[in-house]
């Protein structure tokens, strides 16, 4: 026969796991995407060749913004309070080095407010409330690249291994250095993943609907027009952060909270792949060096041009361990491949039910 007591303390088990089950809820990190369909669309012309100037004109020509299938992207570029909360589920060992004392306000005034207390086995950490919101900075392609790995694998809590950092969409089995980072490909199985140039592109500049045709806008904020750089409330559209005559918002944040610029969206709904920071994709634009994208708070304004690409000639260079107060990223959303076959099975049958 079950007691009183029996029943109390099965109510007291289900309350603790209800309030564990809410904290893990409240910890999850949510990326908010954007789809982008369209698939199979045309690219165009990026690089010197299509007007990029000064250090810019130094990476090859490309030809960008092809996707064969669609995809999500991240509508904001990651945040310091995400990656702060990936921080705190896998490195309180963090052997890949996934923090850098950069990111410390206090020791760095270009970093995005996230501080590490204690340490090694018990590291844990902490972001400025009023920097949460703002884009994480000092991350190489690799931090990206286990983010995006994370994600994939379910936000798990534990070491960096395989089960967390270490696979997923990339193998990576503890690659730090250049080399081993430029030869890190996605995985077929891919889920969550740091963007290809072309996925990268084609959100930020593409548009279906553009007047007189279908094309490629010259920025991100849906205009052939220069962007300003000045916070209006409200946005009145075409605005980015970037350096003109000054930075946009300058010291002590330098960089705009996400989505700051309202009405300055990518034909997609994207937001910032126009300024903020520099935006890691996958594209191996030289032996040594990996693709960015967008500009920054710091570079002006031709840097949002869809033409500039750069490469390890610019300014600080863009090798994949490069950790930079101007770097960060934004992620994309590949399909399941078991969501493709369903999406082909349906296609199938409502071809079948129009014969």
């Amino acid at each position: 026969m079950i007691s009183v007591k029996d029943v109390a303390r099965a109510v007291l088990v289900a309350a603790a796991v209800c309030v564990a089950l809410a904290s893990a809820a409240l910890a999850a990190v949510n990326i908010e995407t954007v789809h982008v369909g369209n698939k199979n669309n045309a690219g165009e012309l990026s690089g010197a060749g299509a007007g990029a100037i000064g250090p810019l004109a130094l990476a090859p020509d490309r030809v960008c913004g092809a996707v064969a299938c669609e995809y999500s992207i991240g509508k904001h570029e990651v945040t310091a309070g995400q990656y702060t909360e990936f921080l705190n589920k896998v490195a309180a060992t963090d052997p890949h080095g996934l923090y850098t004392t950069k990111m410390d306000t206090a020791l760095n005034s270009w970093g995005c407010g996230i501080n590490r207390s204690g340490s090694p086995g018990s590291y844990t950490y902490a972001v400025a409330p009023d920097r949460a919101n703002r884009p994480v900075n000092y991350v190489t392609w690799g931090d990206a690249a286990r983010f995006a790995n994370w994600l994939t694998n379910g936000q798990p809590a534990g070491v960096q291994d395989q089960t967390t950092t270490e696979d997923g969409s990339y193998f990576l089995n503890g690659a730090t250095s250049n080399d081993a980072l430029m030869a890190v490909t996605r995985k077929a199985n891919a889920r969550y993943v740091i963007p290809s140039e072309d996925e990268w592109y084609k959100a930020a500049y593409y548009d279906p609907n553009k007047p007189g045709g279908v094309g490629y806008w010259d920025y991100p904020t849906r205009t052939d027009t220069l962007p300003s750089n000045d916070v209006l409330s409200p946005d009145l559209g075409n605005n980015a952060n970037f350096s003109q005559s000054g930075y946009t918002i300058g010291s002590p944040y330098y960089r705009t909270p996400v989505g700051e610029f309202e009405n300055s969206a990518s034909p997609y709904g994207t937001f910032d792949q126009g300024g903020n920071v520099w935006e890691w994709n996958e594209a191996i634009i030289s032996s040594t060096c990996r693709g960015l994208r967008g500009g920054s708070w710091y570079y002006s304004v031709e840097n949002l041009h869809a033409a500039s690409r750069i490469d390890g000639s610019y300014d600080y260079g863009d090798l994949s361990t490069n950790e930079d107060g101007n770097i960060g990223f934004r992620v994309v959303e590949v399909p399941e491949p078991a969501t493709l076959s369903l999406l082909a099975l349906g296609g199938l049958v409502a071809l079948r039910r129009r014969r």
